[in-house]
């Protein structure tokens, strides 16, 4: 899967959300299963739009400032 395909459903998905889980985006991307596969894929694309300042990434309610620091639980929220 393209990686802009990726961003824009991470977008997509964020927008109009309090914060969605990137299982969300993942099963936007795959619906009817197998969307596990892809969330390396969205994690990784959701790290790139938080450094270009697009989305934010939240870890126990807060914003994570360091990629390293995005592992666990993470939701995701349109930045604004």
């Amino acid at each position: 899967m393209n990686p802009e395909t990726v961003d824009a459903a991470i977008l997509a998905v964020c927008a109009g959300e309090k914060s969605v889980s990137p299982s969300d985006v993942a099963e936007a991307l795959m619906p009817g299963g197998h969307w596990q596969s892809l969330l390396p894929v969205v994690k990784k694309r959701a790290v790139a739009l938080m450094l270009e300042g697009r989305i934010e990434i939240l870890r126990k309610g807060r914003p994570v400032t360091d990629p390293e620091d995005v592992r666990g639980v993470i939701r995701l929220r349109a930045k604004t």
